[in-house]
């Protein structure tokens, strides 16, 4: 399949723009966004790549979800924001999807710095991200990490994790140069 137009970019990035806004508003990335997202970019690459097109975007959507499934299974990210990364797989291919996805966990991580420093509570926070990890790396039980997170929730500050998705990957198409 061809690199990706810039049509196709703008496009996705209004998308992001849209999921951003709504997650920022009411936490939540709805489905009604993410699977259209989703299978219009196979529609889309299939019309215009065949079944090439299709491959192409098809492991584009499994990258997305590659990327963020380990993070949702364990209660650490909303199912939305792993589909939302899948459509831009689904519309961006596999490649631009992963130099998307380093983007915006950097923006992710700089606005989760930005906003425990905003708070004031830095060792209330500090102690929870240790705790976390912790967790991770000793419980290595995907369910049981999950169910700790669910009761963790009420006290954590949330990210809407859509919001440094849409800033990265707006960011990563811009600097690659497909927003020009």
């Amino acid at each position: 399949m061809s690199p990706v137009s810039q049509e196709v970019a703008w496009f996705v990035s209004a998308v992001l723009v849209e999921a951003a806004l709504i997650d920022g508003w009411k936490l939540k990335v709805p489905n009604w966004l993410t699977f259209h997202m989703v299978l219009g970019g196979l529609a889309f690459a299939t019309y215009t790549g065949g079944s090439a097109g299709l491959l192409w975007a098809f492991s584009g959507a499994v990258v997305g979800l590659a990327l963020l499934l380990p993070l949702h299974a364990i209660g650490g990210m909303g199912a939305g924001d792993v589909k939302l990364m899948a459509g831009i797989g689904a519309w961006m291919g596999p490649s631009v999807t992963l130099g998307a996805f380093v983007v915006s966990a950097l923006v992710g991580g700089l606005m989760a710095i930005a906003m425990v420093v905003w708070s004031g509570q830095l060792v209330k926070h500090w102690v929870q991200f240790q705790a976390i990890g912790h967790e991770i790396l000793t419980v290595r039980n995907p369910e049981k990490l999950a169910e700790t997170a669910a009761a963790r929730k009420p006290t954590m500050m949330l990210l809407p994790y859509g919001i440094p998705i849409a800033v990265g990957s707006i960011a990563y198409f811009a600097w690659i140069g497909i927003l020009v």
